[in-house]
């Protein structure tokens, strides 16, 4: 932000942009041929979608509780109907 002289919702933007076009880079990589096993390739491709859970709209990492928690309970406690 002072680098470039913007506001924080402008990089706030830019910075989405940027997330949005990683996540078209993923899934085109996914889609086409490669050397790399896809086994290999879905775990990278897993802990992505984790880190974005993480970090999406606030740090739930750092910050455990509220929605986080929420998801944990739900993944790890609650039973699922089949």
């Amino acid at each position: 932000m002072k680098e470039h002289k913007i506001s924080r919702k402008c990089a706030i933007k830019e910075l989405l942009k940027l997330v949005e076009n990683a996540w078209k880079d993923i899934n085109d990589a996914c889609l086409a041929p490669t050397q790399v096993p896809m086994k290999f390739l879905m775990r990278v491709v897993n802990f992505s979608r984790v880190a974005h859970v993480f970090y999406k709209d606030q740090d739930t990492y750092t910050n455990a509780g509220g929605i986080m928690k929420d998801h944990i309970e739900t993944v790890l406690v609650k039973k699922m109907s089949i």
